[in-house]
């Protein structure tokens, strides 16, 4: 199976400084995954799945994975972005 984007429902916040902070993530299959630590927030693609956003390092459980979050073009209403994980 060749890598490919998995768009996945996540629980985030705003801080006192406007930054978006991802709190959890839902998996495919329900499973919900606590996220532990946001360790560092850029720029960047998706290497594997192809495509652009902002490229959170996370920790879950010890374990360290890349989050993405894909903007949205439309600058108007309320959709901001959409977050995604490349399958391994």
């Amino acid at each position: 199976m060749s890598p490919c984007k998995v768009y996945v429902p996540v629980v985030a916040s705003f801080d006192v400084e406007g930054h978006l902070i991802p709190k959890e993530l839902v998996w495919e299959d329900g499973r919900r995954y606590s996220i532990d630590r946001v360790l560092d927030i850029r720029p960047a693609a998706a290497l594997k799945a192809g495509g652009q956003g902002d490229r959170y390092t996370i920790q879950i459980c010890k374990q360290q994975s890349f989050l993405f979050f894909e903007r949205s073009s439309n600058l108007s209403g309320n959709t901001l972005g959409r977050w995604f994980v490349e399958r391994k």
